[in-house]
């Protein structure tokens, strides 16, 4: 995974954010979903940092309920966004593979499918590892995976028509199996419209990779974490919850 991989509607992130604000995006019953299996597990759990925060629509939840919250993203534009969202709290771009804060967190997060961007196992591993050297004794991590290979929708078409701001924002999408190897491909088309700048539209890529249970275990348990899948009521797969090993 590269910064080019991951642009388009990302370096948009005023659009990104008045989409799913427009299609009303559950945040806040996500969040506190998340914040309810940090808590069950990890009682006295006080900070959190939100890997792939994006605009910080789920940091300015976790916000109010940890006493110490932090973010990173890969997209200045996207983190520009948060820091309106969330004045004061700390958010810089990073690198989930890779990224080192110098200072744990009792819990890390990571929302909304964003672990699907990276394209193989080595990276995964490498993520999970990154994400428990951040861990504090007794931490937790929850990341919400994309699609895996047994419930991913080959053809899936998706659409919205939202008006926010003045602004009126068109998405359609439509993903299928990578022909190259185990992902899926979403190609999605937006046409924008408001009064000052008139239409405007533009086609981005989106190649997330569909791992397996397995190798999402198999990457939690390499970093010292246990690991098990949570069903949740809101769309999307679930979560994978874990604990650093021997903490409890």
């Amino acid at each position: 995974m590269n910064k080019d991989d991951v642009m388009g509607i990302y370096e948009r992130a005023d659009i990104y954010e008045a989409i799913y604000r427009g299609r009303g995006k559950d945040y806040e019953g996500e969040s506190e979903f998340a914040v309810r299996q940090i808590l069950d597990r990890h009682p006295a759990a006080r900070s959190l940092l939100d890997v792939a925060c994006g605009t910080g629509s789920h940091l300015k939840y976790f916000a109010k309920r940890f006493d110490r919250v932090e973010g990173i993203d890969l997209t200045e534009e996207m983190l520009a966004v948060a820091r309106e969202h969330v004045p004061g709290v700390p958010v810089q771009r990073g690198d989930m593979r890779d990224f080192d804060l110098h200072r744990t967190f009792s819990a890390v997060t990571c929302m909304f499918g964003s672990i699907g961007y990276l394209v193989d196992t080595a990276e995964l591993d490498a993520t999970l590892s990154a994400f428990a050297r951040h861990l504090a004794p007794g931490g937790v991590v929850v990341i919400e995976p994309w699609w895996s290979p047994d419930t991913f929708t080959p053809g899936h078409v998706g659409g919205d028509l939202v008006s926010v701001d003045g602004r009126t924002i068109s998405r359609v999408s439509h993903t299928v199996r990578h022909a190259e190897r185990s992902a899926s491909e979403m190609t999605v088309h937006y046409v924008v419209a408001d009064a000052e700048i008139g239409i405007r539209d533009f086609t981005d890529v989106h190649v997330m990779t569909l791992f397996s249970r397995e190798e999402y275990e198999a990457a939690f348990r390499g970093a010292g974490l246990t690991m098990e899948f949570v069903d949740w009521d809101q769309a999307g797969a679930g979560l994978l919850v874990g604990v650093r090993a021997g903490d409890r």
